[in-house]
């Protein structure tokens, strides 16, 4: 998972003034990660822009979109090779 942008000017990507993190993969077929949150009260996006992921055990095809709150890990699976964003946000102003 590469970080593309966050709320710590000292991390890598691009610095915002909002309590999120973006992270961009590249996933060859059956490789497995666990997202960890970064805050409490976070949600996390997931947009599966190439392939079949999967997300705890929810499958994405190209271009599916997932909504994912109230936890604090999630298990992610390339199904295929595939490329997909990760967007941590505050779920509550």
């Amino acid at each position: 998972l590469q970080q593309i942008l966050s709320p710590n000017a000292d991390d890598a990507g691009v610095w915002i003034h909002q309590n999120a993190w973006f992270h961009l993969a590249n996933f060859d077929k059956g490789t497995t990660t666990e997202y960890q949150f970064k805050a409490k009260g976070n949600g996390l996006y997931v947009f599966n822009l190439k392939g079949d992921l999967k997300v705890d055990n929810q499958l994405l095809n190209t271009r599916d979109g997932f909504g994912i709150w109230d936890t604090d890990t999630v298990q992610i699976t390339a199904e295929t090779d595939t490329e997909f964003l990760l967007m941590e946000v505050p779920m509550a102003m």
